[in-house]
């Protein structure tokens, strides 16, 4: 459509396109005041990795399977009516957006086609309109937080604490019935199983009520003799799509399509704000599963690293090292492989210093010293170095 473009340059308020993959196609000067991306900056990009927006509560709009962009593939249009976007500069923006979807026989039959253009504009209040299609969404990566067609719910509101901890635990187990005992023990170690199981039934009740407040089925949680079950076809989960996106960008990186891997990949980091369940630290029925996905975490940035590094990008597979290595200090892999960035680089003296920043940190932290191979990096980066003063 030669006319998006310069619906967009025209467009009275923040606006910009997007394709059949996401992509930002126009970006008008409104939406560099409002966000503080340059039009270079953001075209040929993710628009999720831009807007990077969320609800009050935390829970991010752009995802895998964005509740909008599903709209604008069946030419529907949608919209937020409040939201938050962090600008460039790390601020964060109350904003309003609508759109405007292109019509099918505008389409062509590639994803390079403009699907829709997205309107932004600067406000405060805290309404929302609610997007169609329903669905409960989980969000167990960092913070717990529900979302029903694109609205947050409330769960500082709900009365029975309880009643949170416990759907918490179901989705750590959706789609497998729980035997009640096994509920009981974790939630109420220290009662007498009389008195914990009258919780429970109270417990129970109360939670289905607000899981059909929100316009959840009543068979959303069932009972199963003497267990209950949430049904996983009936909740989407941020950590399902986590692992679906990192599985996608494995097969990708297989295929030598690096630039597709990365796409996955990049989805993925976004959805990983934080630790499973990161508040229920001292829990021990959800602490395997925290391990397991922050280890596929750090695993998926090894795979970006190396994704970046095979198409010539250091200076971003050594952010993503930096970043590694704020949450796993001692995992050699991301020292050696930043030293080897920044070798490539042309950043000598910092992979040298980067490597004493290793030796540091195991020997406070395991009271080891480098591996072999991380000490053959470094004697091979410090050769050249001296080789490079003895010829310059």
């Amino acid at each position: 459509m030669n006319e998006v473009p310069d619906m967009v340059d025209l467009a009275s308020d923040a606006a910009f396109a997007i394709n059949g993959r996401c992509e930002v196609t126009a970006w008008n000067q409104r939406a560099e005041q409002l966000l503080g991306y340059t039009q270079v900056e953001v075209v040929g990009r993710h628009c999720g990795g831009i807007l990077r927006a969320v609800l009050p509560g935390g829970e991010p709009i752009c995802s895998p399977k964005c509740e909008l962009f599903r709209c604008f593939q069946k030419c529907l249009p949608s919209g937020v009516q409040s939201c938050r976007m962090r600008r460039k500069n790390g601020e964060w923006l109350a904003v309003r957006y609508s759109s405007l979807v292109t019509s099918k026989q505008s389409r062509q039959m590639d994803d390079n086609s403009v699907v829709a253009v997205i309107f932004l504009q600067d406000q405060e209040e805290d309404l929302f309109q609610v997007l169609p299609q329903q669905t409960l969404r989980v969000f167990t990566l960092g913070n717990f937080g529900l979302t029903v067609g694109g609205k947050s719910v409330a769960l500082d509101k709900w009365v029975r604490k309880q009643a949170v901890t416990l759907l918490k635990y179901l989705v750590t187990q959706a789609g497998r019935p729980i035997h009640r005992e096994r509920i009981l023990d974790c939630l109420w170690p220290e009662a007498d199983t009389s008195r914990a199981w009258d919780r429970l039934k109270v417990t129970i009740s109360y939670l289905r009520l607000q899981l059909r407040n929100v316009g959840m089925g009543e068979d959303t949680l069932t009972t199963v003799g003497k267990a209950y079950l949430l049904r996983h076809d009936a909740i989407r989960v941020d950590a399902d799509a986590f692992e679906e996106l990192i599985a996608e960008g494995r097969t990708l990186q297989g295929q030598q399509r690096n630039d597709d891997a990365l796409r996955c990949y990049a989805e993925a980091d976004h959805l990983y704000r934080g630790d499973y369940l990161e508040e229920e630290i001292f829990a021990d029925w959800c602490a395997e599963e925290r391990e397991r996905l922050r280890e596929l975490y750090l695993e998926m940035l090894a795979d970006m690293v190396q994704c970046y590094a095979e198409c010539g990008d250091y200076a971003e597979a050594a952010r993503l090292c930096r970043k590694a290595l704020v949450h796993e200090p001692c995992r050699e892999t991301f020292h050696r492989s930043l030293m080897e960035c920044l070798d490539h680089l042309g950043h000598t003296g910092r992979a040298m210093a980067q490597y004493q920043a290793c030796h540091r940190v195991l020997a406070q932290e395991l009271g080891v010293d480098p591996m072999p191979e991380t000490q053959r990096i470094y004697q091979h980066i410090m050769k050249n170095q001296v080789a490079k003063l003895q010829t310059g």
